[in-house]
């Protein structure tokens, strides 16, 4: 009599890193022929444990040193208090438990949620990695996903069609030490919108289907320009992981030359111990090169590979792309090309990053903010602006968004010439520049039109550094115009809301003699005054005294 497992056969679909273009694990699904044990398996907790056992074992056939993504319903963990089977599976297929993500699927109703969260304590307790999926398409309470704090989020790809979300789910990983993966990509546009809204990795068709062989190859679209840039403190190392070959710290120099040889992907081997802390580090080339001297295999096949490996270099998961520079710069040049380690808060290997993928990654940010550069004042254009607008709305923090040009600016460049209208450009810019502080952002977005994106607790003081100085051109006195709109959580959607408030501020202070200020609410009528006097019978419409400090 034929078992239904005779006839299940699991496909692999790659989870693409967005920054590398390669493959950073694979999710394995199961694919019965006849009948549906899945709609069984969100019923019945031991056949889910069972298909889960299964999988590792499926992946394990199939020799793949990638990391896997195991599927188990919520439920599944609330009613098993575990998954002992699992661990011991993973153990026989040779894998660590840190090499395995849990993707924890809902429906989470009825789940009762301090059995799982015990449940993922203990899972994560013995080295397992968590993955909340079908966030944005499935139940799972906002509350109880900060609970869980995962390792991964997965969001459906539907969620691209609202951005803001997306930016927002973001920040929350970010608060969490999270990842953030997208399924089901179809299509190149849908990877250019995961990119923007900030996402790190993605599944879907557009990279590659699901298949009974694990894909060699995948489409990776090339990143277009304009896409998001990175934080000025320089992106994650999350980012640029890659799957790392492990293998324990006795292994013989045989066994990483079989692995290297079978592997020739793999750029270097990593020695850990039974905790998963890497212990020694072997280098492909170095390694090979040793092995195919003159009675090298004979010297060295069976004696243990870590006499010809190297200390490892580690970074923790919260390191900075430039801060995995500074690893790499300490030693000698010869070890320049040696993977660095990627640990985590127990000191366990997660994967491995390559300076490659670095130095790339840190020349197209900088080959991309140098683009966005005006050439006159060497200040960003208004995307860094309205980008960092757009965080500062998903992370729901009150802004002053603020717009600064000379008046009568036309007449300046007339009377004074294009040259000493220039040079008054350069000097307003190093003025602002100089007067930014902490967490201001000044953009200059043509002609004498700047942006200048600030704490309102910082206004007072940068008002005061540019309407105050003495400014001229060609020897003739010149004024700036300031506007600036506060935009506290809720009241404005995005960078485009934000200034659309902003503009009839900008048309209220030009209206006034001398250096002006006027300041507004988003979502509120009306301005304050803060500098600058109306002309000689002139009323404005919603005009009230200046009032002290910004409210």
């Amino acid at each position: 009599m034929h078992s239904w497992t005779d006839t299940l056969r699991f496909a692999f679909q790659p989870v693409v890193n967005l920054a590398t273009g390669g493959v950073a694990g694979l999710e394995l699904l199961a694919r019965p022929e006849t009948g549906d044990v899945l709609a069984q398996a969100r019923r019945d907790a031991e056949l889910d444990g069972r298909l889960a056992v299964l999988a590792v074992r499926a992946a394990a056939r199939r020799e793949t040193l990638l990391p896997l993504h195991v599927n188990v319903f919520a439920g599944t963990l609330a009613d098993l208090g575990g998954l002992t089977p699992l661990h011991d599976a993973v153990r026989e297929a040779g894998r660590l438990p840190w090499e395995v993500t849990l993707d924890v699927v809902p429906p989470y109703t009825h789940v009762p949620h301090r059995a799982l969260l015990e449940a993922l304590a203990a899972l994560r307790e013995q080295g397992f990695r968590i993955s909340a999926d079908g966030v944005g398409d499935g139940d799972v309470p906002l509350r109880l996903l900060t609970d869980i704090a995962p390792d991964l989020v997965k969001l459906d790809a539907s969620l691209l069609a609202r951005p803001a979300a997306v930016r927002a789910m973001r920040t929350l990983c970010d608060e969490l030490g999270a990842l953030l993966a997208v399924e089901g990509v179809e299509t190149e546009l849908q990877c250019a919108a995961a990119r923007s809204a900030g996402a790190q990795l993605a599944q879907g068709q557009l990279f590659a289907p699901p298949a009974r062989l694990p894909a060699a190859d995948v489409y990776v679209p090339p990143r277009s320009p304009g896409t998001v840039s990175a934080p000025r403190s320089g992106p994650s190392v999350r980012e640029f992981v890659r799957p790392a070959a492990l293998l324990p710290a006795g292994a013989s120099a045989g066994q990483v030359r079989a692995l290297l040889t079978g592997s020739p992907d793999v750029s270097g081997v990593l020695l850990v111990d039974r905790a998963g802390v890497p212990v020694r580090s072997v280098h492909r080339s170095r390694f090979l090169l040793s092995m195919s001297g003159r009675y090298g295999h004979a010297l060295y096949a069976d004696r243990p590979a870590a006499k010809l490996g190297d200390p490892p270099r580690t970074v923790g998961v919260d390191a900075t792309a430039w801060e995995v520079l500074d690893v790499v710069a300490v030693g000698g040049r010869s070890r320049t090309s040696d993977d660095v380690a990627v640990v985590d808060h127990h000191g366990r290997c997660v994967g491995v990053v390559r300076l490659g993928d670095l130095v790339r990654a840190l020349a197209e940010t900088r080959i991309e903010e140098a683009a966005g550069l005006n050439p006159l004042t060497r200040l960003p254009g208004s995307d860094a602006i309205t980008g960092e607008v757009d965080r500062r709305i998903a992370d729901a923090r009150t802004f002053a968004l603020s717009w600064l040009d000379v008046d009568h600016f036309k007449q300046v460049n007339d009377g004074a010439g294009f040259a000493a209208g220039d040079e008054l450009i350069r000097s307003v810019g190093r003025a602002l520049r100089t007067a930014a502080s902490g967490s201001t952002y000044v953009g200059h977005i043509g002609g004498d039109d700047f942006l200048v994106l600030a704490d309102p607790e910082g206004l007072e003081q940068l008002a005061a550094a540019m309407l105050d100085a003495p400014w001229s051109a060609g020897g003739r006195p010149v004024t700036l115009s300031l506007a600036t709109v506060l935009c506290p959580p809720g009241s404005v959607t995005d960078h485009r809301q934000a200034a659309a408030c902003l503009a009839p501020l900008k048309k209220a202070a030009k209206a006034l003699h001398g250096a002006s200020w006027v300041l507004g609410r988003a979502g509120l009528p009306g301005h304050e005054v803060r500098r600058g006097s109306l002309p000689v019978g002139a009323a404005g419409p919603g005009v009230v005294g200046v009032e002290p400090g910004v409210g």
